[in-house]
């Protein structure tokens, strides 16, 4: 085994430590990506990572092909296309459970392989959300099967996923073969078949029906949030049970809270009798938030700022839930930090945190991704929350216009990016900064947007971890891993080897960022393979597969959060659904690469 150096050390030190980072998330991802940089760049003399080299994340390939993509994304949304297909599926589906679920798998799979498969769902959560709404479907059932099945996806074409981008930029620094368009794609059909068979029997029977369909909501309530009231001086309940209180205006709540002189009561009685001043927390519908608009003296908590936000919602103005996403700048504020108000022209009245409620105050609730949030807003704000990369819009955007007039223009870049690189004509980077240079002059995408929807979050962050395989290449820090797995192929054979490095990228990925996890693992698996006097590439695969099937953890993939907040999910759900799926592909991807490459 080779020697643990000083740089070794360093770099395994700061691996660990931005492990520990990047699981608790005590700051974004992008803060301790940032910090990795730096901190290789500060110890240089013995991590061997130059200045020049510790900052040519920002330059890699992989990085500039990233944004590009995230751009074109953007310019496909724009044209209103997935409200049209949405139209196309929900007059097919009708009502059939079945029929909606193959549906959402059939669409979002070849569309991940054409754009990036984050964006892909980001902009079907809410078709997929109301066609299920629309027909009586539990939308938990269809949201969990799109995030896994856009990983399938993902897996069809280079640019289906980030991932692939990065690993195909690491193949070509290691072992001098980049990925080609359409490398995988025999292996990525099979994984999206086996998977979407899954899906559509054994996943089906496991996945939960959280959320009630619209459509019965006369039977049961809609989807539930939290929020605040104050009960004021000359308030007419004063007096009165809280059993009394909620029968009078007639609408169904659960109070989960009271605070009473800084005295908190956890599920006060009914009989409780209501005073000035309490602060009660509630759990109700956003029908039922309307009604108690109404209620004189009786006032929402929540994003609260002045006298004049106390009036009741005005003709014009509007509920709309929204959902943050993973790289959203509100994540770590709070409703008074976020300043809603000046920022987005809207207050927030309720809040959700995925499948549960919360019973802290409201006032101090950190936003997390995923959180969905009720806010009261103007139509047109709708608009521009819409076209706003830190939230998701769970609801109807038919108040967006879109540049229907745009479309072929961005579906025939988009197939002219694909086919250039497929063909070999252009690089995936050059053919990319061209489509997105397409649309901007076409006016497919404004400048405005175009820089909207870049997600910078990601990219610091794969600025930020690229170094870092260098650093553990430079140091010896991959020899030292690759000896440690090297050595179970005393008791396994090759080919039981390479799941056994499918199984640790995927694990490591379900807790950790699948780009970090693809820069830590692609040159210890070239280590391995070299090791072995294996087939370097095969294990390359290995890693590319498992690094972009996070399914078992919601932070293990951006689209596992995407639909976190609206399928009410909870954690152990992306366990019972995605474990077995995990392990099942952890076999058909192992096999399949040493089938068609060979070790």
């Amino acid at each position: 085994m080779a020697a643990l150096t000083t740089g070794a050390l360093l770099v395994f030190l700061i691996i660990f430590v931005a492990l520990v980072l990047f699981v608790t998330e005590p700051v974004p991802i992008d803060v301790t990506a940032i910090g990795i940089m730096v901190s290789l760049m500060v110890l240089g003399p013995w991590t061997g990572v130059s200045p020049s080299d510790g900052v040519a994340g920002f330059s890699n390939p992989a990085t500039v092909t990233i944004l590009s993509m995230m751009i074109l994304s953007e310019g496909v949304r724009r044209t209103g296309l997935i409200q049209r297909l949405q139209q196309t599926i929900a007059s097919y589906t009708g009502t059939n459970e079945y029929r909606q679920l193959g549906a959402t798998i059939g669409i979002v799979g070849p569309l991940s392989g054409l754009i990036n498969n984050t964006a892909a769902v980001a902009v079907l959560v809410p078709m997929v959300n109301d066609l299920a709404h629309e027909n009586g479907t539990s939308p938990s059932k269809l949201l969990l099967p799109l995030s896994y099945a856009s990983m399938f996806g993902g897996m069809l074409t280079l640019i289906g996923t980030s991932t692939n981008l990065v690993a195909s930029s690491l193949s070509a620094q290691y072992i001098d073969r980049p990925f080609s368009m359409f490398e995988f794609t025999h292996l990525g059909v099979v994984v999206f078949v086996v998977g979407s068979a899954y899906l559509l029997t054994v996943g089906n029977w496991l996945t939960p029906s959280h959320v009630t369909p619209r459509s019965e909501r006369e039977t049961t309530a809609k989807e539930e949030f939290l929020t605040e009231l104050v009960v004021r001086e000359h308030s007419p309940v004063i007096g009165t049970t809280i059993r009394d209180a909620l029968e009078e205006v007639d609408f169904e709540a659960e109070v989960t809270q009271l605070i009473r002189n800084d005295r908190y009561v956890s599920s006060p009685p009914l009989s409780t009798t209501v005073q000035s001043d309490d602060v009660y927390t509630v759990r109700l519908t956003d029908d039922a938030l309307q009604t108690l608009l109404d209620v004189d003296g009786v006032d929402l908590v929540p994003g609260v700022t002045a006298e004049a936000d106390l009036e009741t919602l005005a003709p014009e103005q509007t509920l709309v839930e929204i959902v943050l996403t993973a790289g959203s700048e509100l994540i770590g504020e709070t409703i008074d930090s976020a300043g809603f108000s000046d920022t987005y022209r809207a207050r927030v009245l309720a809040v959700r945190r995925g499948g549960k409620i919360t019973h802290e105050r409201l006032s101090e609730f950190t936003f997390r991704p995923g959180d969905a949030l009720l806010i009261e807003s103007e139509p047109e704000t709708v608009d521009r929350l819409a076209d706003d990369p830190n939230v998701i819009v769970a609801g109807d955007l038919a108040l967006q216009q879109f540049r229907s007039s745009k479309l072929p223009i961005a579906v025939g870049v988009i197939l002219a990016v694909v086919g250039l690189a497929a063909i070999d004509l252009l690089p995936i980077m050059v053919s990319a900064l061209a489509g997105v240079l397409t649309m901007l002059a076409t006016g497919v995408v404004k400048p405005a947007e175009a820089y909207e929807s870049v997600q910078w979050d990601i990219i610091f962050l794969l600025a930020g971890v690229i170094p870092l395989g260098n650093a553990m290449a430079e140091t010896g820090g991959a020899d030292i891993l690759g000896a440690l797995v090297v050595s179970s192929a005393d008791v396994l054979p090759a080919v039981a080897v390479l799941g056994l490095f499918y199984l640790v990228t995927a694990l490591m990925t379900n807790v950790v960022s699948n780009q970090a996890s693809v820069v830590l693992l692609v040159p210890v698996a070239v280590d391995v393979a070299s090791r072995l006097d294996a087939n370097a590439f095969a294990f390359v695969l290995a890693v590319t597969f498992a690094a972009s099937t996070a399914f078992m953890t919601p932070v293990g993939y951006q689209t596992n959060l995407f639909v976190y907040g609206p399928g009410k999910y909870q954690f152990r759900d992306f366990v019972r659904v995605g474990g077995p799926l995990q392990f099942l592909l952890a076999i058909v991807t192992t096999v399949g690469i040493a089938f068609f490459w060979g070790l």
